[in-house]
C-alpha cells in the first residue's frame, strides 16, 4: 500500500509518498504540484491521491514482472528484451520441437527485425503500426508465404498477451492488426501408377523402410525414424506407433530428441502388418544381426532397439529423409516430392479404393476428421462426380 502525505515548501504543495519497493526498501519520492499553498489544499489533495494510486498500479506492475523472472523495470523495458525473455520463460513449458520453433521465430526472425528498424522501441510504446509494418515487410521483401507470418503473428500475439496479463501493457496491440490470409497447402501426391513405380525402385536401398511406411502406412518423418522393435508383434501381425524422433534446433545446436509421446493422442495407433512388409521387417532385422557380427567392436549399440538403422548400427536422422529423398526421386528420373508428400499420396491411394474419410483419419492419426478433410478436400472431388453423372439424365436437352 502506498502512503503519502503534503508538504508546504517555499510557498508550493509537494506531493511526498512513503512505500517499499520490489526489492524491499523504503522509498520517499517527493515532487511539487507547482500549486501555490493558498487556495489550492483541495486540488493537491486529490493530485496526492492519483499519485498514490499511480505509484500503487506502477508496483503492482513491478512485483508481478519480478515474480515472472524478469528483472528490468517494466517502464525502461525494450520490446525486444521482452519477447527474448518470454521465450526463455516459455522455455520450460514448452516440448523441444515447440520451444526451437519459437527460438527460430522469435529470437532469428522477430527480434533482429525491430533492433534494426525500431532500436530503443519500449514495450509501452509498441502500436499495432509496428506490428503490422513488420508483417507487410516479412511478406513484400522477404517473400514469406502468409501461413508464416501468421505463426509468427501467434508468437508476437501469445507474447503481448502475457505482457497485458501481468500488466506491463495497457491491451495487447497485436488484436488489431489485420492478420493475412492463411493459404491452404495443396500437395502433388503421387499417383496410384507413380507409387506402384516407387515401390519398384526404392526396394533394398536405403529409403525402401521410410517410403513403405510413410507412403502405405501414412506414417509421419518422426513416426518412421522412431519405430522401434519392441513395437512389432509378429504373432499377431501388429505394429503400434507410440515413440517419435524428432531433429531440432535449439539455442543454435541441433539436436535429435527420442520420446514416447507422439503428436496427440490420436497419433497412438496400431496398424495391420501385411505380408510384403512383414517379409521387409524381418529381412531388416536378419541384416542387423549379421551388420552387428560382421562389423564388431566398430558396431553402434546405442540403437539396437530402433529399426530404422544403417549397416553401422546409426539410427536414420530424419533431415536424412527430408533431404535426401528428393534427390533419390531426380536420381531415379521421379517426379520431385517432399517426403511428407508420401502421406498425402497414402491418403488419396486409400481414399481412390473406397475408404471413408473417417477410416484414413484413424489410420493416418489424425485427432479431429476436419483436419483430414481440411487438408485432403481434393479427394472429394471424385464423390462430386459421381453426383454430376447420377443426376446427368434429367439435364435439359
Amino acid at each position: 500500500m502506498v502512503a503519502g502525505h503534503l508538504r508546504e515548501k517555499d510557498g508550493y504543495y509537494h506531493i511526498v509518498l512513503s512505500y517499499i519497493d520490489e526489492n524491499g526498501k523504503r522509498q520517499t519520492p517527493s515532487r511539487s504540484t507547482k500549486l501555490p499553498v493558498k487556495g489550492n489544499k483541495k486540488r493537491a489533495e486529490e493530485m496526492l491521491q492519483q499519485a498514490r494510486e499511480e505509484m500503487d498500479e506502477q508496483l503492482q506492475r513491478r512485483f508481478r514482472y519480478k515474480e515472472s523472472g524478469m528483472t528490468t523495470l517494466p517502464e525502461q523495458l525494450l520490446f525486444s528484451d521482452f519477447m527474448r525473455d518470454w521465450v526463455d520463460m516459455m522455455k520450460a513449458s514448452l516440448e523441444p520441437g515447440t520451444y526451437s520453433s519459437y527460438c527460430l521465430s522469435v529470437k532469428n526472425r522477430i527480434i533482429p527485425y525491430f533492433d534494426k528498424r525500431h532500436p530503443g522501441l519500449l514495450l509501452k510504446n509498441l502500436t499495432p503500426k509496428h506490428i503490422q509494418d513488420y508483417y507487410t515487410y516479412e511478406l513484400n521483401v522477404k517473400g514469406l508465404t502468409a501461413n508464416t507470418v501468421i505463426h509468427r503473428h501467434a508468437n508476437i500475439r501469445k507474447a503481448l498477451q502475457y505482457a497485458y496479463k501481468i500488466g506491463l501493457i495497457q491491451s495487447n496491440p497485436a488484436d488489431k492488426i489485420e492478420r493475412p490470409k492463411k493459404r491452404r497447402y495443396e500437395s502433388k501426391p503421387y499417383t496410384p501408377k507413380e507409387l506402384e513405380e516407387l515401390f519398384r525402385v526404392v526396394k533394398g536401398t536405403e529409403f525402401e523402410l521410410g517410403v513403405i511406411l510413410a507412403a502405405f502406412y501414412g506414417l509421419r518423418r518422426g513416426e518412421v525414424v522412431g519405430l522401434r522393435w519392441d513395437a512389432v508383434d509378429f504373432e499377431r501381425k501388429t505394429f503400434s506407433i507410440r515413440h517419435t524422433v524428432i531433429q531440432t534446433s535449439i539455442d543454435g545446436k541441433c539436436k535429435t530428441i527420442a520420446k514416447d509421446s507422439p503428436k496427440t493422442k490420436s497419433s497412438f495407433r496400431s496398424l495391420p502388418i501385411v505380408a510384403p512388409f512383414e517379409e521387409l521387417l524381418r529381412r531388416l532385422k536378419t541384416k542387423q544381426e549379421q551388420n552387428r557380427k560382421l562389423c564388431g567392436k566398430c558396431y553402434c549399440n546405442d540403437y539396437r532397439d530402433y529399426i530404422y538403422v544403417n549397416d553401422l548400427g546409426e539410427r536414420i536422422k530424419p533431415a536424412h529423409l527430408t533431404q535426401g529423398f528428393p534427390e533419390f526421386l531426380e536420381n531415379h528420373g521421379m517426379r520431385r516430392i517432399r517426403f511428407h508428400d508420401l502421406r498425402h499420396s497414402c491418403a488419396t491411394l486409400l481414399y481412390a479404393n473406397g475408404v471413408a474419410l473417417k477410416d484414413i483419419q484413424e489410420w493416418l492419426g489424425h485427432s479431429d476428421i476436419s483436419t483430414t478433410s481440411n487438408i485432403y478436400t481434393h479427394l472429394d472431388f471424385s464423390s462430386k462426380v459421381a453426383s454430376a453423372e447420377a443426376i446427368m439424365p434429367y439435364y435439359p436437352k
